[in-house]
């Protein structure tokens, strides 16, 4: 199979002029617009409207996100069906989440979650691998109507008598666990509330908003077009190592709302070996190998480009071909680094397979990522935090035929392809927005080059802001 060679995916020079320029100036621009903030006391309580009991059996909590993103008009030699648009457009997206969980005893308690998402991203979320808002919605017709986005029951099994104690949060409320156990969780969640979690790059809320940086783009995660699955997650975990292995349900066609319930049709099994050993003293380190198989009802390039070649179809038709359940399968590398008290760094790659269409997260084969962030106490503002990231993503041989000849994908289509990988860069800056805590504002900048693959598009800019509220 041809690939591009990950190291090769991200051209820095350039991009790190333009960037150093952009981040510069967000963080004069804070430090100028917010001087008063630097007198909070932020030692004295909690990041949220409310404060929350460690003691009660039960937890209440909420939070919204509102990410407003806009960008100028780019060049494009031509446009497609699922082309990112050209000229300068603006959107905005919000999501409301409802945090409920009940301890049922030290070693077993639920979780349920009531979610709503509205709005819309850039270019009704078409266009880019990487795109931009994770927090888009990718079916805009869904509206904001809330929904279930988690109801899991999770089993402590304890393997030793030796104890930790965690913090809550609004998706665990047990404070005391064993040092060696076996955590089972059955329900609905999200994938990456388990798996390839960073964090550094892992929620859109409070530090990057960019799909392939937030997660690993070529982890194509079982998933509806929401986001969630129904499944079982076992954790083993140990104080140096853990190991998580989850079986889980696909969507009946990609990017579709309704999971495919006949495991003999459809499935996903994911495995995740972490290992924490310590490189720096008393410095946080995590590394991460994922694993994933996913069976489900998934067209084939190779057969979608041979019916067109021989004329059977007007143009690649990827879901052109009768009921058959195929395998897509890739890998994932995941590490981050605490390097002082203020800051960190993480880097990511992934691989899958690139011969089967991509199904559900983004239609990317094969994945670089890196980056860092610094908190805000090197400037006595402890509590803001600025982050840089940059992104390679690729696509597969068979895959870039495809688009090439004017296929579509769930996300891609530009009606011709002129390949080049997409290369992306992202920079933040978060803070409180109050003398009260729980409101947060951010200011975020994204950089993309050869969107959706394209070296006939491009490159956008895409500023954005984000208010995100904690209760």
């Amino acid at each position: 199979m041809d690939r591009t060679d990950p190291l090769r995916l991200i051209g820095v020079p350039s991009l790190v002029r333009i960037f150093s320029t952009a981040a510069a100036g967000l963080l004069c621009a804070i430090l100028a617009t917010f001087p008063a903030l630097a007198q909070i006391d932020y030692d004295a309580g909690n990041d949220t409207v409310f404060a929350h009991s460690e003691t009660l059996p039960w937890w209440l909590s909420a939070q919204g996100n509102f990410i407003f993103q806009w960008h100028p008009r780019f060049h494009a030699d031509y446009s497609g069906p699922n082309s990112f648009e050209h000229a300068s457009e603006q959107a905005a997206s919000e999501v409301t989440t409802l945090y409920s969980g009940l301890e049922l005893s030290p070693s077993i308690e639920a979780v349920a979650d009531f979610e709503s998402a509205g709005g819309s991203g850039l270019s009704q979320t078409l266009g880019l691998a990487g795109f931009t808002n994770l927090d888009a919605v990718r079916s805009p017709n869904l509206g904001a109507t809330p929904y279930l986005a988690r109801l899991w029951y999770r089993k402590v099994i304890a393997l030793s008598d030796d104890t930790i104690s965690v913090e809550r949060t609004p998706l665990s409320i047990l404070t005391t666990l064993p040092v060696r156990r076996v955590d089972i969780h059955v329900g609905v969640f999200d994938m990456v509330d388990f798996f390839d979690l960073n964090s550094v790059a892992n929620d859109s809320h409070t530090q990057f908003m960019n799909w392939t940086v937030v997660n690993n783009g070529a982890y194509d995660y079982a998933a509806d077009t929401r986001g969630y699955t129904w499944g079982a997650v076992i954790d083993y975990e140990d104080r140096a190592w853990g190991f998580r292995f989850a079986e889980a349900l696909i969507s009946k066609r990609p990017n579709g709302l309704n999971l495919q319930k006949n495991l003999q049709d459809a499935h996903s099994e994911n495995y995740e070996l972490e290992f924490r050993p310590e490189l720096i003293k008393k410095r946080v380190t995590a590394v991460r190998l994922l694993a994933f198989t996913n069976f489900a009802n998934m067209g084939d390039y190779h057969q979608a480009i041979d019916l067109f070649e021989q004329g059977k179809t007007p143009t690649p038709e990827i879901d052109n071909h009768r009921m058959q359940t195929t395998l897509k399968y890739g890998f994932g590398f995941n590490a981050e680094q605490e390097f002082t008290d203020c800051l960190r760094g993480f880097v990511r790659a992934g691989w899958n397979e690139g011969e089967h269409e991509s199904f559900n997260y983004t239609e990317v084969n094969d994945t670089v990522a890196f980056g860092g962030d610094l908190r805000g106490a090197l400037w006595n503002r402890p509590e803001d935090k600025f982050g840089v990231a940059f992104v390679g993503n690729g696509i597969s041989q068979r895959h870039r035929q495809y688009l090439a000849e004017g296929g579509l994908g769930f996300l891609l289509g530009d009606g011709a392809l002129s390949y080049g990988p997409e290369k992306i860069m992202e920079c933040y800056y978060n803070f409180p927005i109050t003398v009260h805590a729980g409101f947060f504002g951010a200011i975020d900048l994204q950089y993309i080059d050869n969107p959706g693959y394209n070296r006939a598009r491009g490159p956008v800019v895409v500023p954005g802001m984000r208010l995100h509220v904690e209760l």
